[in-house]
């Protein structure tokens, strides 16, 4: 897997590798328009950066007539000419927010002529829409500018003071909506904000503080009158909140409704796409950590069809989406099974094709995500060389945005896998870097308290009472794993699995394997009383 180079991040080179076939064909149509163009050096520094795998600015001067003083402003050309051919090749049936403002720009237009009448028109077929896909910021300023022409000109045979109290009440509508929309979407975006920069709650205080901002931010409302979008962002804002308190149960609900509403407005599924797979990730992450493997199989399934029949719209942010969460879901499924070793066969070299194809677009925060994945279903199938190689690359990630909960447990399962692999001469050093981390991250619990001193006393411990260690470690731990804030560490590594293998000798692939076919036995056997009762 490539590492993420900043020789990718060139916003020219990066647009150009997005790029499909189609585009490129019509950017070449639209500046071969004008002749003298054909021959023009921004065409040639488009063809050659095309033809690159990697910007290299050095190519670029040794194979065009454009000089190192002229390259900056040569490219900031293009990079506009290539977005204004874009532009003209939008469908403006699948983009209705460029349908309202091509209407709106047209309406000014004719305005500025003193066509009055004929900017009406305009305005009321983009209102229309607008009102359609219930895009209340445009439709506002369309109705502003009606207010405008109507206040200056008399226009329509019914009265000026009717026309303007309809204007009035329908300006003052859109604001109290916008309002509610805007404070729905805030508190969302917030939760979100938080989510990425600690993760899930980790005490009390966290806990009366997540809580409290929530209710004080929340708007009043009421349900029945709640546009698409209101109940969108309601439902987001529920899930941020749930996932960060870590009741699974009631988060599952909030992320249903999110994509049961796409599903009951299916024409919203084409418009806002990646809310839609956003909402179906959530759900299928909530199912993960609920352990519902039937309900979490029956919707990766609809969510694969869904994506096979061309029911989501594709495009540069949802096949990225898609790539993530297909494959992070894949992983999930051979985690829960316990086939850790079938995973890596069988999803590993697909998800490698398919990250070359998309790295470049995808952010640190994804990547590390993945990586964690990937070092986990490595770890599940007993290759501990290749776990400690994608931990070390989050480890590694200096970014400050990475999440810290994400880099405290990498480092745990690090230290783990260093002792399974018998890379424990650096050990105490290993453990001390892993302590002074979590301390500096404010990530200091009982339970990786209780894993870190384990490996601290592991050296003045003789062969024949390891196992007995384990147990003993086991003991202390089982008694965290329903606790509100300490089971956090048992969502991100299957701690308890990996000291069973060790006091039973077995593998950890064996002992989750075990464990979910008793768990899919025992659910057959309480069906089949439920269906004789």
């Amino acid at each position: 897997m490539p590492s993420y180079n900043n020789n990718q991040s060139d916003h020219l080179f990066l647009l150009i590798q997005t790029l499909s076939k189609s585009e490129k064909r019509n950017f070449k149509l639209y500046t071969n328009r004008i002749k003298k163009n054909k021959h023009a050096k921004f065409i040639k520094l488009f063809e050659i950066m095309n033809k690159m795998s990697s910007y290299s600015e050095k190519k670029i001067l040794e194979n065009t007539p454009i000089k190192k003083e002229q390259l900056s402003n040569m490219k900031a050309h293009l990079y506009k000419q290539i977005l204004i051919s874009l532009k003209k090749l939008q469908h403006t049936v699948e983009n209705h927010d460029i349908q309202i403002r091509e209407y709106l720009d047209f309406s000014k237009i004719l305005y500025n002529k003193g066509l009055y009448i004929q900017s009406l028109k305009l305005l009321g077929k983009a209102k229309i829409i607008a009102r359609y896909y219930e895009s209340n910021t445009i439709l506002l300023e369309l109705v502003e500018f009606e207010k405008m022409i109507e206040s200056q000109h008399i226009t329509r045979s019914k009265s000026l003071y009717s026309r303007s109290e309809e204007l009035s009440s329908e300006s003052k509508e859109l604001i109290e909506k916008i309002k509610c929309n805007d404070a729905l979407s805030s508190l969302s975006l917030e939760l979100y904000g938080l989510y990425l920069k600690v993760g899930y709650v980790r005490n009390e205080k966290d806990k009366i503080f997540i809580e409290t901002y929530f209710r004080t931010n929340l708007p009043k409302f009421d349900m029945d009158k709640l546009s698409f979008y209101e109940k969108l962002f309601l439902y987001q804002a529920q899930v941020w909140y749930h996932y960060i308190r870590q009741d699974f149960i009631m988060c599952y609900r909030s992320s249903y409704k999110w994509v049961e509403l796409f599903q009951n407005h299916t024409k919203s599924k084409k418009i806002a796409p990646v809310i839609y797979l956003k909402g179906y990730h959530y759900l299928l992450d909530t199912l993960f950590y609920l352990n519902h493997y039937s309900k979490f199989i029956h919707v990766l399934k609809k969510f694969e069809q869904e994506v096979q029949n061309g029911e989501i719209l594709i495009n540069g942010n949802t096949k990225v989406l898609i790539f993530m969460y297909t494959y992070t879901n894949r992983i999930n499924k051979h985690y829960m099974e316990g086939s850790f070793s079938e995973g890596v066969k069988k999803v590993i070299p697909s998800l490698f094709i398919e990250f070359n194809k998309i790295f470049n677009r995808l952010d640190s925060h994804y990547i590390m995500i993945l990586y964690y994945k990937i070092a986990c279903l490595y770890f599940g199938s007993g290759d501990n060389k290749n776990t400690i190689r994608y931990l070390s690359k989050i480890i590694e990630n200096k970014k400050k945005n990475l999440r810290q909960d994400l880099q405290c447990f990498a480092r745990l399962l690090h230290l783990i896998a260093c002792y399974e692999s018998g890379l424990d001469e650096n050990m105490d050093q290993k453990i001390k870097s892993t302590y002074k981390f979590f301390i500096q991250m404010d990530d200091w619990y009982i339970v990786q308290k209780k894993i870190i001193h384990f490996f601290q006393n592991l050296g003045n411990v003789y062969p024949h009472q390891i196992k007995n260690q384990f147990k003993k470690l086991r003991d202390k731990l089982v008694k965290y794993y329903d606790h509100p804030y300490e089971k956090r560490t048992f969502l991100y590594l299957d701690i308890i699995s990996w000291i069973n293998s060790k006091i039973e000798n077995k593998s950890v692939e064996s002992i989750i394997k075990e464990k979910f076919l008793k768990t899919i036995k025992n659910k057959k056997l309480f069906n089949s009383i439920k269906i004789s009762l």
